[in-house]
């Protein structure tokens, strides 16, 4: 018999124990050690079985043990200092509070993301982009950074996945009660919920709930469709992450963005948090956010006023006004992996009878069509609107953030690639939730608990430099402790996955002899898109079965990862290797666990010994499983892509060669790298961790963990991360926002309009260069003159650059240097003006230069920000020439 209606029933607590229920509600406990120690205290067997959720535990403790607790004087001693430490946490001074030369702090941050992966208890993430959402959150609140987090609450959250007998992935969508969540929801000052309410075509309306998980100090609000005032339909639209075809992915899209801002509006009207002056997308997703801002801006809300008859701003000064406080981070290296909508959908779901029907729907086109040379002339294309959205931009490593502005190098014409106004702040991991307690054991034995958290959350290499002091046979100790809590977690696991595949318990008794705590253990677990080549190992698997089953050097790999539901190609990857891993005769040397996520990651990181990563380079954009495993005195074994192609050394792990020449075919490429692979393995990995020095430790192999930790730590932390977007884009951010007053953003709004129209008659005319030699010697200084045409432009509104540098042997400038030059007097009678200035020539070899005119305002964040740039015709560059020496 089925009920018709589920709810949950929740255990009244004694007025003792009350603080418990705050603790439950704050997601700390998912990094902090002592509130989850003082829980699993509460029922030690019920914390197990709830997956270490409090919340749920909490709803099954039996109220006989409660009354227990509350007359248990050392237990409420435990939980008052708990959550005394928790308020202080909460309501205390930390690092931002504390920043003195920072001008310019945003009193608020808005953070938007698709997904966040706070805790496995918070099922609402898929990957990595998730993971990272949930991680600056958590290092944010660390640092008192003022964040609201904004996302949506998908009732199915991503799929479970597990596998049939012959290895194909099968899709699993358990239905999440928010009732059972560690959430609450936003109320109204009447008790009744917060909504949010979108209108849709045909007088339709798209309604959510605000639910509110608190992440230590920030806030995460979370948009949830499944509400009875909507139509079947809408209902469904936060059913599943990324699920659903594009008109579903929209509507997510615009709830996120358009919903989310509103959700943000009403969480400051009712606890009276400050207004956010910056906000952030994390991806493309929300990039609609940018368009209620402007929305309200155009309405006079939002502290603006205006003159346009309604009191507020018109589109152009609203939309400075948006990019002044906005900072895009893109996140995906190839366009495949951006969302792209059909024009005349997005068209349907704006204007008159839809969305925001007070902008011009040709205008809202306008921000996310692909017009530029190779786009796609009917697409609207999220990043692109929030690259046009966002004043900042950011990739998120150095190799990515050179990747994103060839990527998107169409935006600003004229520009070399690495002028494109995208920079790069490399990701980072929030330590508490990924270090393992016996590694945070170490630390504070050796430097005490709180210099250990703080380097966790902080950072400084002071702190992380304690770790030479750690001795040998301590490290290595911890190493095989952690090595065979995973052997442990696997064999559990893998028993699981063979039940639900079918098998009889007879048939298992293999498993207890899987893996071993003492042989060389490497990890490889991510999602499966075809990029990241989860099969590569098996390129030539007779030579993968030696280096498993060697004599005296053998590894051993634990695999892991979902393929998209949509992925058949990713299905057969995974089933391709779960055969491999299911023959016989490697069984107890590799193995695949289904069902990737938070949980499994917290063993599988601390545990393996090397952690692989082969995708195809430049296509991963940071990837940060790596890092997590760093954080644990793992090895990287990684092909030098994302984050390890900027911090890799020899000191702390091997870079696996790649053959990505244009000469080489896709499997003639896999075939060279996996080569290189399997070397490595065979030459340098295994050899070196077996290897023992004169007192029976792999000396080497323990000083390289060293290494990995005094060199990596400080490096790979979300606190960094936070740290980086605090100084290098949300305070510059919030100090453009206060700079566009409305009067401001309608003064820069119809300068950029004169100099849009004016731009196509602005040239330069001629340009000389005079020397005090005839030779082009190191150190010569040449004297130029420009004679150029500004139309109705004034000598204010632009630069007229000399740049050069050295040249290629299509006299490419590289490494360009650009020196203003300055204006020699008024226009003369035909209106030209003429610029001066010298040009030294610093450097030996093939030497080039050139002029070029930029727009320049006070409120521009780069001199490429319009994309408008005039250079010499061929005529007049051949008078700029390229000097040898």
């Amino acid at each position: 018999m089925k009920a018709i209606r589920r709810f949950t029933v929740r255990p009244v607590l004694p007025d003792a124990l009350h603080p418990l229920s705050d603790l439950a509600r704050n997601l700390r406990w998912s990094w902090h050690a002592e509130t989850r120690d003082l829980f699993q205290s509460v029922d030690p067997e019920r914390w197990t079985a709830s997956d270490g959720d409090p919340v749920r535990m909490l709803g099954s403790v039996p109220p006989h043990r409660l009354a227990e607790l509350a007359e248990d004087r050392r237990f409420l001693r435990r939980l008052a200092a708990v959550a005394d430490d928790l308020r202080d946490y909460v309501t205390g001074d930390r690092w931002y509070q504390t920043q003195t030369q920072i001008p310019d702090l945003p009193a608020a941050i808005a953070y938007f993301s698709p997904e966040f992966g706070i805790t496995a208890a918070l099922p609402q993430y898929s990957g990595g982009l998730g993971i990272l959402a949930g991680d600056h959150l958590k290092a944010a609140s660390d640092l008192g950074v003022p964040l609201i987090g904004v996302g949506l609450l998908y009732r199915h959250g991503y799929f479970r996945q597990s596998l049939s007998r012959d290895g194909w992935q099968q899709e699993h969508y358990p239905v999440l009660d928010p009732n059972e969540l560690p959430l609450v929801p936003l109320r109204e000052s009447d008790g009744t919920p917060a909504q949010v309410s979108l209108a849709l075509p045909g007088a339709r309306a798209l309604r959510a709930r605000i639910w509110l998980a608190q992440v230590g100090r920030v806030p995460l609000l979370m948009l949830d469709s499944d509400v009875e005032e909507n139509d079947l339909g809408e209902r469904g639209v936060t059913d599943r992450l990324y699920g659903g075809g594009s008109e579903h992915r929209l509507l997510q899209e615009m709830l996120l963005g358009i919903g989310g801002v509103r959700a943000v509006r009403t969480y400051c009207r009712l606890t009276g948090h400050a207004q956010p002056e910056v906000f952030h997308t994390n991806e493309g997703h929300a990039g609609f956010l940018g368009l209620e801002r402007i929305a309200e801006l155009a309405e006079g809300q939002d502290g603006q006023d205006g003159d346009d008859g309604n009191g507020g701003l018109d589109f152009e000064a609203a939309l400075e006004s948006v990019r002044a406080g906005t900072v895009f981070t893109t996140h995906t290296p190839v366009p495949a992996g951006i969302d792209r909508f059909d024009r005349e959908l997005v068209a349907h779901h704006f204007g008159p009878d839809a969305e925001l029907p007070r902008i011009d729907v040709e205008r809202i086109l306008g921000l996310g069509m692909e017009t530029y040379p190779g786009g796609e002339p009917n697409l609207f294309n999220m990043a692109v609107m929030g690259l046009r959205l966002g004043q900042r931009a950011n990739g998120v490593s150095l190799l990515h953030g050179h990747v994103s502005r060839e990527m998107f190098s169409g935006l600003w014409p004229g520009f070399d690639p690495d002028e494109v106004p995208i920079a790069s702040v490399t990701n980072g991991v929030h330590a508490p939730t990924w270090v393992a307690p016996e590694v945070f054991r170490l630390g504070a034995r050796q430097i005490g608990a709180q210099r250990t958290e703080d380097a966790m959350t902080v950072g400084g290499s002071d702190r992380w430099d304690a770790v030479a002091d750690i001795a040998d046979q301590e490290i290595w100790d911890l190493r095989r402790v952690l090595r065979e809590q995973l052997v442990l977690e696997v064999r559990e696991r893998l028993h699981a996955s063979w039940r639900q595949r079918g098998a009889g318990t007879a048939e298992l008794g293999w498993i207890d002899g899987v893996l071993d705590p003492d042989v060389l253990t490497i990890g490889f677990a991510r999602r499966v898109p075809s990029y990241k080549r989860l099969t590569l190992m098996l390129r030539d698997r007779d030579r993968l079965m030696d280096l498993l089953l060697h004599a005296e050097r053998p590894i051993q790999i634990v695999v892991a990862g979902k393929a998209h539901p949509a992925d058949d190609g990713g299905k057969r990857l995974v089933q391709e290797l779960v055969r491999f891993a299911d023959d016989p005769r490697v069984r107890h040397r590799i193995v695949f666990l289904p069902d990737y996520g938070m949980a499994m990651a917290q063993k599988l990181y601390p545990g393996c010994d090397i952690w692989l990563n082969n995708p195809l380079r430049p296509l991963e954009a940071c990837g940060t499983s790596g890092m997590k495993a760093a954080l644990n005195g793992c090895l990287n074994l990684s092909v030098l892509d994302g984050w390890w192609d900027e911090w890799f050394q020899p000191d702390f792990g091997w870079a696996i060669p790649t053959a990505d020449g244009t000469a080489t075919d896709d499997d003639r490429r896999d075939d060279l790298e996996a080569a290189a692979l399997y070397e490595l393995l065979e030459q340098r990995v295994a050899p070196r961790f077996y290897e023992r020095g004169q007192h029976g430790l792999p000396d080497r192999w323990i000083e390289m963990v060293r290494q990995t930790l005094t060199h990596l730590g400080p490096k790979v932390l979300a606190g960094r991360m936070v740290r980086e977007y605090v100084e290098r884009l949300y305070a510059p951010a919030a100090r453009a926002h206060r700079a566009l007053a409305p009067e401001a953003a309608r003064e820069l709004a119809a300068w950029k309009s004169r100099v849009r129209a004016a731009w196509p008659r602005v040239t330069v005319d001629h340009l000389e260069a005079s020397a005090a030699t005839t030779t082009a010697e190191l150190g010569t200084t040449l004297s130029l003159r420009v004679r150029v045409a500004l139309a109705d432009l004034a000598p204010d509104d632009v630069e007229v650059q000399a740049v050069s540098g050295r040249v290629d042997s299509q006299d490419r400038i590289a490494d360009a240097s650009c020196v203003p030059l300055k204006p020699a007097g008024g226009p003369d009678l035909e209106g030209r003006w003429v610029y001066e200035g010298p040009l030294s020539l610093d450097r030996t070899g093939p030497f080039g230069y050139t002029v070029r005119i930029l727009p320049t305002h006070r409120l521009l964040a780069s001199g490429a920000e319009l994309g408008l740039v005039t250079m010499p015709s061929e005529e007049v560059g051949e008078e700029a020439g390229v000097l040898m020496r």
